[in-house]
């Protein structure tokens, strides 16, 4: 069944707008009296198509429920910037495993630094990624894209989850032997392609995060927060 995502409901209206709207009423060609779901607050909403128009559909709630789909764990993925266009990939499949949050994260050895202007359109392209892979993989909710931070900001943010981890190239402790089960809040910070500086790891340290080996093998930064999340949401109970 198509799904959709709005911001709010109208007792039991919703208001459809914009590209989805369009999609609706052109690729999937649905016509009054179709249902589809629509995700609203972590709710799945099985609705009625009452009216179409152009860039608009409106919508009558026929039930609700809580959404089975979300991890029990929200999980934050703070991203040090990545060269080129790997980031947009890095959204995508965080997104498909279950982050909650995306940070992007200035570091000592990002080679990318957008000035405001462009960070802002990158964000926003992010953002729209984001939603895209949520409704493919038919997720609750549509992950947050923050503003890019710089690292200390970053290292002060993290301290708001339960549980802060950092995958350091130089090792530390084995992610699959961290005790995760029961975890309601998570953050994961991924280096760029160059890693992390010792100076960067040491702060970390103190700040709390716990820095984590992923194998003998160096893995790309698009790469490691693949296998990171995948790991993390196994320990969690949410994959496999």
């Amino acid at each position: 069944m198509p799904r959709f995502f709005v911001e709010e409901l109208n007792g039991d209206r919703a208001i459809i707008t914009g590209e989805d709207a369009n999609h609706i009423g052109r690729s999937l060609r649905m016509r009054i009296g179709e249902e589809l779901t629509l995700c609203c607050g972590e709710e799945d909403h099985l609705a009625k198509i009452t009216d179409i128009k152009e860039g608009l559909v409106e919508c009558r709630i026929i039930s609700s429920s809580r959404t089975q789909n979300e991890p029990s764990v929200k999980l934050a993925l703070f991203q040090a910037l990545p060269k080129s266009d790997k980031m947009d990939m890095i959204v995508q499949k965080a997104t498909e495993l279950g982050a909650a949050e995306i940070f992007p994260v200035l570091t000592e050895r990002c080679v990318s630094r957008p000035d405001k202007a462009a960070a802002e359109k990158k964000v926003m392209r992010w953002q729209k990624i984001a939603a895209s892979a949520a409704g493919q993989s038919q997720r609750g909710i549509i992950p947050k894209i923050g503003a890019v931070i710089g690292f200390e900001d970053c290292l002060a943010k993290m301290k708001e989850y339960d549980t802060a981890l950092m995958c350091y190239e130089k090792g530390g402790e084995h992610l699959s032997a961290q005790m995760l089960s029961g975890v309601r809040t998570a953050a994961l910070l991924i280096g760029s392609e160059g890693g992390f500086s010792e100076e960067e790891a040491r702060a970390a340290e103190q700040n709390g995060l716990i820095l984590l080996s992923l194998g003998r093998r160096i893995l790309r930064c698009e790469t490691a927060p693949i296998a990171a999340i995948s790991v993390i949401m196994y320990l969690t109970g949410d994959l496999g």
